[in-house]
């Protein structure tokens, strides 16, 4: 208990302060994988039967590009920091220059559609080095625009990947899934505290970009299992 207060206390002392103040980002090459290691990590994201017959895409100097053709729908591939919320929590806006962070995740095929192309443009920018500042510009000129799809209701994606690293303050969290729901905020799900093995709005509140967790059962977790017990703060680029 005193841990996890002492561990809530320092994140909410986080709050105001960038995870990397100098705010440069280090080079590309330190967020790529090897292909099959990125594939056989973006399996993990989900159980064998939703990952299995999924899409994979895997991230290239270039972007994002499909590796494997799926059937099923869904789309799977590791985020990196890159998609980092655009607006908030504040303390999660630089993982952007964090290029250990990997974010195994299998959309839904709706959330492949409305929600991907969000993920994929944040990678996008933030591979051409710019600012927090110059991505959140380049998401809200992107949505007005309309290059960037409407989100047309709730979608979801598993994030269940034993192997995850959400970033320095998290590591590995519970095994979730992430919720894409626009406009939501925290009262929608009952105010539940940040953090808490609980439903509740991690990105971007109130914002077209929402997104919240549901947690799940620790056992749940796809490949390899964590040897350290899961954060008591959830993290994740989209998160």
């Amino acid at each position: 208990m005193k841990t996890s207060v002492m561990i809530a206390g320092a994140l909410l002392v986080a709050l105001g302060q960038p995870a990397h103040a100098d705010k440069t980002y280090p080079p590309i090459a330190g967020y790529l994988m090897a292909q099959d290691q990125e594939v056989a990590l973006a399996r993990t994201a989900a159980p064998a039967n939703v990952s299995g017959p999924a899409t994979i895409k895997v991230l290239t100097p270039q972007g994002y590009k499909v590796v494997e053709s799926g059937k099923n729908g869904f789309v799977c591939l590791v985020m990196r920091g890159f998609t980092a919320p655009t607006y908030s929590p504040k303390m999660f806006l630089d993982l952007v220059y964090d290029a250990s962070l990997r974010a195994p995740i299998c959309f839904n095929a709706q959330a492949a559609v409305e929600v991907l192309p969000y993920y994929e443009l944040r990678t996008d920018l933030g591979m051409k080095r710019q600012s927090v500042e110059q991505i959140r510009a380049g998401v809200e000129a992107a949505y007005k625009s309309g290059q960037l799809p409407r989100r047309t209701g709730v979608s979801f994606a598993y994030m269940w990947s034993g192997e995850q690293n959400l970033g320095p303050m998290v590591h590995h969290w519970h095994p979730h899934m992430m919720i894409f729901a626009p406009n939501l905020d925290n009262a929608m799900l009952g105010n539940n505290d940040f953090g808490a093995p609980l439903p509740q709005l991690t990105d971007d509140a109130g914002t077209p970009f929402s997104v919240a967790v549901i947690p799940v059962d620790d056992r749940l977790f796809v490949g390899r299992v964590p040897a350290v017990p899961a954060a008591p703060a959830p993290g994740h680029p989209g998160h």
